[in-house]
């Protein structure tokens, strides 16, 4: 399936993720609604990863203007920002009822669409003391029945009478592939938690190793470095990098993207979400590396 991807990611402004082809939003920081504008009607399940501002207030203009579409909210259930904004928004915007708002925790599978599933990833960009879990990345998950070994070479009179006799599931097996994993804000600590995706959107906040280490009294990021860096030992597809620092200039992030890239010798296309810029259909933009 080929995937339909506009977005916006700047750290500390603003990070959303629109797929089309899925309906799905991942995370809603400001201009979701300006910048996707009557697209946004098409979108009915949006998945947060954590109560950072720059990842959520883009919900208040989305639900005051779709929340007749019945939308769904899904958001790390151990935050209470959420119930808060739900009760706010209700209060603000009476006459724009319908959208759910539903708390969900790591490993939760939420179905979405007939053959299309979303899993909740638990991650460590915000500590807690408790072991409350407040920030989660997501994988996007397609299943398909394949017809099992054994029953290849059946005839279709055979396999409508084995299916008579035996049922459906003992003729097909299911099989998974990951679409889609959206990491949201946090560093690398995983390598596998994302390997076989066919497209990985990845945060790389800071360029190097060292200056994400200055940082390590705050929510933790990933470095450009270290992405690219775990890119070269899974298997992935396409890769979308953003959320960088503002800090940067675009140009500085290319040349360092392709420094890393040629470092660890990857192969596979990497697409940058720059800063301060909207960017439609990303993967039909030209690469990076």
């Amino acid at each position: 399936m080929k995937l339909t991807i506009h977005g916006y990611s700047t750290a500390l402004f603003a990070t959303w993720y629109a797929i089309e082809e899925l309906g799905i939003i991942f995370d809603a920081g400001d201009g979701l609604v300006s910048g996707l504008m009557g697209k946004c009607g098409k979108f009915k399940n949006l998945f947060i990863t954590h109560p950072d501002r720059d990842h959520l207030t883009g919900l208040l203009q989305f639900n005051q203007m779709y929340g007749y579409n019945k939308p769904t909210i899904y958001y790390p259930k151990d935050c209470k920002s959420f119930p808060f904004l739900e009760t706010f928004t209700a209060n603000f915007d009476p006459q724009s009822k319908g959208t759910h708002w539903i708390g969900i925790e790591a490993k939760e599978c939420i179905a979405i669409k007939e053959k299309l599933v979303v899993e909740a990833i638990k991650n460590e960009h915000i500590y807690t003391s408790n072991g409350e879990n407040k920030s989660l990345s997501y994988k996007v998950w397609e299943t398909k029945k394949k017809l099992k070994q054994e029953f290849l070479n059946c005839s279709a009179n055979e396999l409508k009478e084995l299916r008579i006799q035996k049922g459906e599931a003992a003729l097909f097996e299911e099989q998974k592939s990951l679409l889609l994993s959206y990491s949201g804000d946090t560093p690398v600590t995983d390598y596998q938690r994302y390997n076989g995706s066919k497209v990985l959107i990845h945060e790389a906040t800071f360029l190097t190793k060292e200056e994400q280490a200055t940082k390590n009294d705050k929510n933790q990021h990933s470095s450009l470095e270290e992405v690219i860096q775990m890119i070269a030992e899974i298997e992935v597809g396409e890769v979308i990098l953003g959320h960088f620092s503002s800090r940067y200039a675009n140009e500085q992030i290319i040349e360092a993207i392709k420094k890393w890239s040629t470092h660890y010798n990857i192969k596979v296309p990497i697409y940058l979400m720059p800063i301060g810029k909207m960017k439609k259909d990303i993967l039909n933009e030209n690469q990076v590396n």
